[in-house]
Order: structure tokens, then sequence, then C-alpha cells
């Protein structure tokens, strides 16, 4: 009886088939973006596309760092399709060792130049920018200037997160492309030499500032804002806005294609719509502030507007050249 083997070959056949479409209609994300506020966008994108997403995030601890490390192991079998960061020096990083695949995506084009890879290898959406956070209840004129840091009125009075990991290690980044590495590496042990804090997250300098630990400290918009809309007793500035000032650092989340990514296709859409103006909307109305890089979003009066911040003057690939000399001279001088 040939039947049953017809059968049976036909039960396979859509059996196969449909392993096939199930394997298309999935993606895999790694997020740095913290997951109360990436994981609303991810559902709405799941609810729109019918695309399932496997996302795996990082601690705040390790805030982008543990990611990147991860995707540079799994360089040649990647599980990743896409890397959503919530900083852009370790984005470029692992562009720059083959990690990434460029993926022009075209809701790219309303980004500014500044904000994207010109070869399509990342582009930025929904900044954030470092700031300076001061317990109201202490002080009535906070630090103007990160300079400020170092002076002696403020000595043993603020605090700054380890610069090992995500917007911080960032940060020193951008300086050492700014100010050069012997200037900045002066910076930073005139940070330990005036009793600055090195605390363990942007989230714990927040805390810690709010509960009256220290005076002020540096952070990001998004833990700023959390502190303000939690009712503590806490404001923030953007640090180095005075004509001639370096001005503040702002910095994009980041989408990026992974090399020989499993499910590029679906990657590429999830990409497309992580610059959408509808996920910028969402993000800026969230309580972490992010600011739309699309001119045309149109984002909450709490939010500020990127043409209004008086930005740090430095390009992203130089800040990106610097990272791992940033990082060897940081896990020297702080984790002693």
């Amino acid at each position: 009886m040939k039947w049953p083997f017809i059968i049976l070959g036909v039960v396979l056949a859509i059996l196969v088939a449909s392993c096939s479409v199930n394997k298309q209609q999935e993606v895999v994300v790694y997020v740095a973006h913290d997951e109360m506020y990436s994981r609303p966008i991810l559902e709405a994108f799941t609810k729109k596309t019918g695309i399932a997403v496997r996302a795996s995030y990082d601690t705040e601890a390790s805030k982008t760092t543990g990611l990147a490390n991860r995707l540079a192991a799994e360089q040649g079998r990647p599980r990743a399709d896409v890397f959503w960061n919530n900083e852009v020096a370790q984005t470029i990083v692992l562009a720059n060792k083959g990690v990434l695949q460029p993926y022009v995506s075209p809701m790219a084009d309303a980004i500014p130049a500044g904000f994207k890879d010109a070869n399509g290898a990342w582009t930025g959406f929904a900044a954030r920018a470092r700031v300076i956070i001061y317990n109201t209840d202490l002080v009535s004129e906070p630090p103007k200037s990160i300079r400020d840091f170092t002076k002696p009125e403020w000595k043993g009075k603020l605090a700054i997160a380890k610069p090992l990991f995500g917007t911080t290690a960032t940060h020193v980044a951008a300086l050492f492309a700014l100010w050069g590495e012997d200037d900045t590496k002066k910076f930073l042990r005139d940070l330990l030499a005036n009793d600055v804090a090195i605390l363990s997250g942007n989230a714990a300098v927040r805390d810690m500032v709010a509960s009256g630990e220290y005076a002020a400290g540096l952070t990001d918009t998004d833990d700023a804002n959390g502190g303000v809309e939690d009712g503590k007793l806490v404001k923030w500035i953007f640090p180095d806005q005075e004509e001639g000032g370096i001005g503040t650092l702002v910095l994009p989340n980041t989408a990026a294609l992974t090399n020989g990514a499993p499910h590029a296709d679906a990657g590429k859409k999830l990409i497309d719509y992580l610059l959408s103006a509808e996920s910028e909307t969402a993000l800026a109305q969230a309580r972490s502030v992010q600011i739309p890089l699309n001119p045309l979003v149109q984002a909450p009066g709490k939010v500020p507007n990127l043409a209004s911040i008086r930005a740090m003057r430095v390009d992203f690939k130089d800040v990106g050249a610097k990272m791992e000399a940033a990082l060897a001279f940081s896990r020297e001088l702080f984790n002693q």
C-alpha cells in the first residue's frame, strides 16, 4: 500500500514548511536599554508584524559591555540578529571587529548624519544626555561643568558611576577624543583626589543623591527624570552649556544587524521599527525621556528638544576608536 507513505510524506512536508515559516517569524535581539522601557517597544513590534521577539537583556552593573563581549564571542556563529544598544561607542567597536553588517534602513533618512554610520553599520535613535543631578535640600547652585567635580568646594560631595560600563565608559572615551588622553587621565585622577564617589551605576548615583548621601552627581537624563517623577528631592541640568563650553554628551540608542544574522530579514524589520517615528514617540513619552532624533517626532514637554541642547561636538568614530584605551585606563585607575 502506497497511500500510507504518501500521507506520511505530505505530513512531513507540512511540518517542514511549518517549521520554516515559524523560523522566519522570529527575531533574536540583545538589548542594553532598560527592560522596563524596551520590552513595550518589542511587544508593539510583534503586535504590528506578527514576528516573535526573543530578547536578552543586560544588568545595570554591566550595561552594554556584557552584551558587547557576548556578541564578540559569538562572532562567526551569531545567535542574535539585532543589537539594540543604549549607547554608541561599544557598537562602533563591534562594527570595527566585523561583528556587525551594514544595513541602511529606509527609516534612517530622517536621522541626522552625526547619529548614524555612513555605511549603515549602525543607526542612532532615541538619545539620552549626560546630566548633573543634584539634591535640592543640599544644593541651591549645582556644579555647572564636569570640571567643577574637581574643585575643592565639592570635595567628598559628588558621585559618578564607575566608568567601566554603559554611558559613563562612553563619556570617558568621548573625553579621550575631545581633550586627548593625557588631559583626560589627569581629570580622572583629579576626581579621585577630590574624593568623588565611584558607584555601581547611574541609577545608584541618582538614588544616593536623592537620599542626601551626596550633593550631586553625573547620570543620564532617563535616570534623572525617574527621580523627579518619583517625587524625590532632585533636579538636573545639562552641564557645560555656557558659551564656549564643551557641551553635554548626547548619546543615541543604536540599532545594528549582526554579521551572519540567523533571521536577517526579520532583523531588518525590527531595525526599521526601532527607527520609526512610532518607536521614538513611545520612548519619548515613557519616563525614560528619550530625546527623539527624528525632527518630525513631537515629544512631550518634559523631553528636551535636541536643537535646544549645546551638545558635545565629538565624532562618534573617534569615540569608538578611543574606547579600548579609555577602558584600559579606567580599569587600572578604578579597580584598585
